[in-house]
């Protein structure tokens, strides 16, 4: 038998007791102020973005006015074409000091508390989130936490906030050529704090809903999760993280980058890469992720526009092809500004170039596909939405097909991602029933052995819904 001595007979024993309860006591009585908080895993994701999709603003080159004021104006089009999320590009004050072109960046933030007079007044920003609000979406805004411009604010007022070289001077990003911002210190507690004040302004004063956050890799994790707590004890927020950090999801961000997954589309229209590549790239990319954490999909943004080329320059005949992909695989679809009006040129960065809105010869388009995103279970964000099965077929060298389900709710797509017709047949008994062509309105019935001749780019998107 295993002999157990009695706890408060045993001499060593009681010497650790009185040794540690000082300890104890002083324990239990610390202020809240300094007890690790508890950051929850995952983040709490507002109920509202489970079927979200997102729509980026380059607020300078929306109009011609390029104001907040002028933006409001289509938030009923954008309503209806289905977007949930805005998501402005930085909205604050532009440092002067060694600005780059006429503008400067919108990265080289001059003031965080404050509105570019370029966009209007602060009441001005007031009053367009309560129309974007008033209109059932929801605003969050890009945020450089990472530099700020030369001449900023917190250069005069909280110098001790940056990185400097052995000479005091301040330092551009290291590894960068960004030589129009200057390195915050955030091995200085009072960046994290001030930084995270300036976080919750915005939340607490203006009511937005969420930040995109700027290359969010160079600043560190723990600096968004307490960025994260913070911010849900205001009111529920989303987060979108400009990375591809797994980690980033496990206290912080809703959302992240799926930036590999946009480049090997490039790499697919180029003929770069073969379809059976791009279907592991999938896998691997979904294994890398925990389940719950959103992926932002897209064929451009402001950086892929203006500095890799249009979507007609990256994905030539290819772009609705893509786009249809990158709207139906597992993520929430992204469309950047100007998209929806089939937009062919680079917009400037530095400088004045309004989108030439003219029509909007893709935003029936567009719609189709976002609100296919917002009212079918198979294609709801993280885990809500379904897992992608491939569909294999005659022609699986040019045709990428798959279905994704959840339920009675199903979406099943046909892509020829190629510059040649594709004559294919399908062998799918789970396939067989009547769905909607997503593009004709027509109802379809498929069998057990369908059959298809599509041209080069040409796809399809059939569903059905409870």
């Amino acid at each position: 038998m295993r002999y157990v001595p009695h706890l408060f007979g045993n001499q060593i024993v009681k010497t650790l007791l009185l040794w540690l309860l000082p300890v104890l006591v002083v324990a239990s009585c610390a202020p809240e102020s300094e007890k690790q908080p508890e950051y929850p895993t995952p983040p709490q994701t507002p109920e509202w973005a489970i079927n979200a999709t997102i729509y980026e603003v380059n607020l300078r080159q929306y109009s011609e006015e390029g104001t907040f004021t002028a933006f409001a104006e289509h938030l009923p089009r954008l309503r209806d074409m289905g977007v949930d999320i805005l998501w402005f590009m930085p909205i604050h004050p532009i440092g002067e000091k060694e600005r780059k072109g006429t503008l400067g960046s919108y990265y080289s933030v001059y003031d965080y508390l404050d509105v570019n007079p370029e966009f209007g007044t602060k009441e001005d920003f007031r009053q367009m989130v309560k129309q974007i609000h008033d209109h059932g979406m929801y605003v969050i805004l890009d945020w450089v936490a990472n530099h700020t411009s030369w001449d900023a604010v917190w250069t005069r007022t909280h110098p001790e906030l940056y990185k400097t070289d052995d000479d005091g001077n301040f330092i551009i990003p290291p590894g960068t050529d960004w030589t129009d911002v200057i390195q915050l210190d955030f091995g200085n507690p009072d960046t994290h704090r001030m930084m995270h004040e300036a976080l919750e302004y915005w939340v607490e004063e203006f009511n937005i809903d969420g930040y995109r956050c700027d290359v969010a890799d160079l600043v560190p994790t723990p600096f968004w999760n307490e960025a994260r707590r913070r911010l849900d004890e205001i009111k529920p927020v989303f987060m979108l993280a400009e990375a591809e950090t797994p980690e980033h999801h496990t206290h912080a961000f809703d959302m992240s980058y799926a930036w590999e997954t946009h480049h090997k589309m490039n790499e697919l229209a180029a003929g770069e890469m073969t379809i059976a590549d791009f279907e592991q790239h999938l896998e691997e990319n979904r294994t890398r992720f925990p389940e719950f954490a959103y992926r932002m999909q897209f064929t451009s943004n402001h950086d892929e526009n203006s500095w890799n080329g249009t979507v007609f320059e990256r994905l030539g005949d290819g772009v609705e092809a893509f786009a249809v992909l990158s709207a139906t695989i597992p993520g929430m679809p992204l469309v950047y500004n100007g998209q929806e009006a089939a937009m062919d040129k680079r917009l400037a960065f530095f400088e004045k170039d309004p989108i030439e809105w003219e029509d909007y010869p893709m935003q029936d388009f567009y719609t189709r596909l976002l609100r296919l995103n917002q009212q079918n279970r198979a294609l709801f964000n993280g885990v809500h939405g379904g897992d992608l099965v491939r569909i294999s077929t005659t022609s699986d060298d040019q045709i990428f097909a798959f279905y994704r389900q959840v339920e009675h709710d199903k979406v099943v797509v046909l892509l020829n991602l190629s510059e040649r017709d594709a004559s294919f047949d399908i062998d799918s008994s789970y396939l067989i029933g009547t769905y909607q062509d997503l593009f004709s309105d027509f109802e379809v019935t498929l069998n057990e052995h369908p059959s298809w001749t599509f041209g080069p780019w040409e796809y399809a998107v059939y569903y059905s819904n409870d």
